[in-house]
């Protein structure tokens, strides 16, 4: 059976050339990067990605705020601190602190590969950083529900335990 048989009797050669399907990560990413670019377009004046910095980012990330599904209390309502209020009140829905911890990441991802350097990539500033840190303890605050620092395991090296006990049997020796 020759080459040609095969394609006319299996997959075409289009179906081959054609790119797999996109991860979930890939298609939010894409998602994601695309809506900014929107935002950025119908800012007056509009601002390129060039123009871009983490003032942009961080007015994005206010206006997407009232898109959130999270309620939020405020410091005058009577459910503030409490993880599940028992009744209804008025406060704000907001944006998720790991839901917009988890955009950054892909928005940062994605303007790299979009041909922005890594130095200058408005996604990894420190402001930004800081406004994630600020947005997750006061959503903590609000909503009563610490949230825990992950301790790192620490891994003990086999090289490592070996020079301690190296130490221990001779401490005049330099460590």
């Amino acid at each position: 059976m020759s080459m040609n048989s095969k394609d006319s009797a299996g997959g075409s050669a289009s179906n081959q050339s054609s790119s797999p399907p996109l991860s979930r990560y890939e298609s939010q990413k894409r998602r994601d990067w695309n809506t900014f670019e929107q935002y950025l377009k119908n800012q007056r004046p509009p601002v390129s990605l060039s123009q871009c910095n983490c003032n942009h980012v961080l007015e994005f990330l206010r206006y997407l705020d009232q898109f959130g599904k999270t309620k939020v209390h405020l410091h005058g309502c009577v459910f503030f601190g409490q993880p599940d209020p028992p009744a209804p009140c008025t406060c704000p829905l907001r944006q998720a602190w790991g839901s917009l911890d988890a955009l950054i990441g892909r928005l940062r991802a994605a303007y790299e590969e979009h041909g922005g350097s890594p130095e200058t990539n408005p996604f990894g500033n420190g402001a930004i950083r800081v406004y994630l840190r600020e947005v997750k303890d006061s959503q903590a605050k609000a909503r009563g529900i610490p949230y825990k620092k992950k301790k790192k395991k620490r891994i003990n090296h086999p090289l490592k335990a070996h020079h301690d006990e190296l130490i221990i049997k001779n401490p005049k020796q330099p460590a």
